[in-house]
């Protein structure tokens, strides 16, 4: 298989979990992910081993979200050869508040690729905030 031909298909997966995520449906968003997933959140738990474990963070972040929810993908990126990919791209993401305001912030996020009998799957992601190293605060305000 050629590398268009992998890119694409990972786009297409990707393409999918937007709207998964969007819908918050826990279950499509997890169908990309490797039973032995390891994840780094930005949130939550240093670190996410195995997929009950992320399933689990995602349903509590479709739960916090509990208004509408908002999510985007911008400047994806996908590198891709014959067993492994690896994609990055930023998120604007965010969700309504008890006072019906929508808070939004943008993310840094980071996918590593295996292709395997059940085809393109993730097997590590990480996503993180940009913070001030001399106050400890995130820096959720920032743009690309």
């Amino acid at each position: 298989m050629n590398q268009v031909k992998q890119a694409q298909q990972i786009s297409d997966l990707l393409n999918s979990w937007l709207r998964a995520v969007r819908a918050k449906d826990v279950a499509a968003i997890t169908s990309i992910y490797h039973n032995d997933i390891v994840a780094f959140d930005a949130i939550g738990q240093l670190q996410f081993k195995g997929l009950a474990d992320y399933r689990a963070h995602w349903q509590r972040c479709m739960e916090f979200c509990s208004g509408e929810s908002f999510f985007e993908m911008h400047q994806l990126q996908i590198q891709a050869a014959e067993q492994l990919a690896f994609t990055h791209f930023l998120t604007h993401c965010g969700g309504t508040n008890d006072k019906g305001e929508l808070q939004k912030c943008w993310m840094r996020a980071t996918q590593c690729w295996q292709h395997g009998s059940n085809g393109w799957q993730v097997v590590h992601e990480h996503y993180s905030m940009p913070f001030d190293m001399q106050t400890g605060a995130i820096l959720s305000d920032l743009t690309p």
